[in-house]
């Protein structure tokens, strides 16, 4: 591939997709201690950026109307195919794996396409596409391991360099690698000085695993970020990302859930979890090489669940101590939940949830335990809390 292959691939879909915003962050240049910008492909038609992808192969496929179109998917890349196959008039038939949320597959089928589910995850789902595409005589597209897709992802580079020359380090969520071997391959390619890093889910790693290494297949993987949940990277995405990325950094499910959720806040962004991946990098402070930077974050996808959005919530807030879950022992008579009761209001803390056990075998017969949720403003006040408890002589878990 060539940096006149992304080029091209930018006159291919201009017209069709969006150049979608760079939007800088004030709250989060202040946390970074640089100037942060967002990358908005959460906003791009179908809701992520592997519209481009699918679009440029699709683009450039001599189609009969009769031949079927197989890929797979964890959601994103089945609407791009669906997408990109209604506008061509033929047919698609995405492989998606059982776990994928709803909203994703009702996306995919909204755009015409037929959906299948099949297996527990991305890889499954994958392996049972390309034997259903064999077996008809179909086309496969797929969902990053491609030169094609390569080239449409790499178009997001070419706008983050003309809307922001002055830009010092990009952060790209990654899973199957197309994006971020696209982007990096654009960005390195113009401008050697800028670092391009992936961000995987610890539960995800398999780029951060094979990166400058053979390529890894992880046995399990386990993420909220279903969008770079892979267990495998694609051979041709790992030839660039090795060549052209200056690093694979990993974030955890509560760094992501936290993200989502400060997104929320001060962005007023929806992002799904894999979206948030490269933000979360930033604001979870291990990596003090990005501080200080002008960076971009890459907000790759906003394809979230709404019925998955309290979850994220809930998660999030636990990480970030706006809620706390406490476990008290007390004497099972009258009047004892009055008292933690008083000491929790005089403390501020808001009871969400409460539930009694008395079978625990812990407990003595006139014992119970008493399950406490309460939001708090952060885990400063979440601590004044336990400490009010435990001065008036409560044992808490």
């Amino acid at each position: 591939m060539k940096l006149q292959d992304i080029y091209d691939a930018r006159a291919r879909l201009d017209g069709t997709v969006h150049h979608t915003p760079l939007e800088m962050s004030e709250t989060f240049s202040r946390i970074a201690g640089g100037k942060v910008f967002l990358k908005c492909e959460n906003l791009q038609k179908t809701g992520s950026f592997k519209v481009r992808g699918a679009l440029n192969m699709i683009s450039k496929l001599d189609l009969d109307p009769s031949v079927k179109v197989f890929s797979c998917s964890a959601g994103n890349h089945a609407q791009g195919v669906a997408y990109a196959a209604a506008r061509r008039n033929v047919k698609a038939v995405i492989y998606m794996p059982l776990s994928t949320p709803i909203a994703k597959i009702a996306a995919t089928e909204g755009y015409g396409a037929e959906v299948v589910l099949c297996g527990d995850v991305f890889d499954d789902a994958q392996a049972a596409a390309i034997a259903a595409c064999r077996d008809v005589g179909g086309v496969f597209i797929p969902p990053f391991d491609h030169e094609d897709i390569i080239a449409g992802q790499g178009t997001v580079g070419l706008e983050i360099l003309d809307d922001m020359p002055q830009v010092e380090t990009v952060l790209v969520p990654a899973g199957g690698g197309g994006l971020l071997a696209g982007v990096a391959f654009a960005v390195k390619s113009l401008r050697p000085d800028v670092k391009v890093y992936g961000v995987q889910a610890t539960g995800a790693a398999a780029i951060a695993a094979s990166y400058k290494n053979s390529v890894i297949a992880l046995d399990s993987i386990y993420t909220i970020a279903d969008g770079i949940a892979v267990k495998r990277p694609g051979d041709a995405t790992m030839k660039y990302i090795d060549k052209y990325a200056d690093g694979v950094l990993t974030v955890t499910d509560d760094e992501i859930a936290s993200t989502i959720i400060s997104l929320i806040e001060r962005a007023k962004e929806i992002v799904e979890p894999a979206g948030a991946a490269g933000l979360a990098a930033v604001l979870c402070e291990r990596y003090p090489f990005l501080k200080g930077k002008t960076t971009v974050c890459l907000l790759s996808g906003g394809n979230i669940d709404v019925s998955f959005i309290h979850k994220i919530i809930e998660r999030g807030l636990i990480s970030r101590g706006r809620q706390i879950r406490l476990s008290v022992t007390l004497s099972d008579k009258p009047g004892s939940l009055e008292a933690v009761s008083r000491i929790l209001a005089i403390q501020g803390a808001n009871v969400i949830a409460i539930q009694y056990d008395r079978v625990n075998t812990e407990l003595s017969l006139n014992e119970t335990l008493l399950h406490i949720t309460c939001e708090v403003s952060g885990k400063q006040h979440g601590e004044r809390v336990v400490t009010a408890l435990k001065h008036a002589g409560y044992k808490l878990q």
